[in-house]
């Protein structure tokens, strides 16, 4: 993938309906947008990947459906989730501290990396160090997810070895997303 970093999105945190948030986001330049909100009936989800799917591509950006009922492009899958058929050109997947990585995957989320508060409960954080282990053995590229709360995070993932960070909260959390992106970006050059 080309994005070196991933946006998550978690419509109820948004101080303003998700589209807006994404639109606002998109201002401060591309990234890859994982369209989750899972809890959305899959129709509700697929007519609002059509909509922010949009505005992602003009801005030069990729969507990617969190394990997609139907076929998409691009998937995110749960730990668990088999591979859609037919496969998408970019399938990517989550994995949790202990769990193997898939090497038929484009690209993995590793967490928890940090603390977070967006998805608590995932075990302890594993830190940078542990972060370079998993990256250096890595099959697939690898962006570090949990507790990315901003450009001093981003900046040490990469130098553990990261293709780049995912986040959730960083961005659906803040009042200007705009600006959000802009550093995280700029950390992750």
């Amino acid at each position: 993938m080309q994005h070196r970093l991933i946006v998550v999105t978690d419509r109820h945190g948004c101080p303003r309906p998700l589209v807006d948030q994404v639109a606002l986001a998109l201002r401060g330049g591309p990234f890859a947008l994982v369209l989750r909100d899972k809890d959305l009936p899959w129709e509700e989800r697929h007519r609002l990947a059509a909509e922010v799917g949009i505005m992602v591509a003009e801005a030069g950006g990729v969507l990617i459906v969190a394990d997609p009922e139907g076929p998409v492009a691009a998937a995110h899958l749960s730990a668990r989730r088999a591979v859609p058929d037919p496969r998408p050109v970019l399938v990517g997947r989550s994995v949790h501290a202990g769990e193997p990585i898939d090497p038929g995957l484009d690209y993995c989320t590793y967490s928890p990396v940090w603390a977070t508060d967006s998805k608590p409960g995932y075990g302890p954080a594993v830190g940078p160090a542990a972060l370079a282990d998993v990256c250096a053995a890595s099959p697939v590229p690898v962006y570090a997810l949990g507790g990315v709360t901003g450009p001093d995070r981003a900046l040490a993932a990469r130098e553990a070895g990261a293709a780049g960070v995912a986040v959730m909260g960083a961005v659906m959390r803040a009042e200007e997303p705009e600006h959000e992106i802009r550093a995280l970006r700029g950390a992750l050059v």
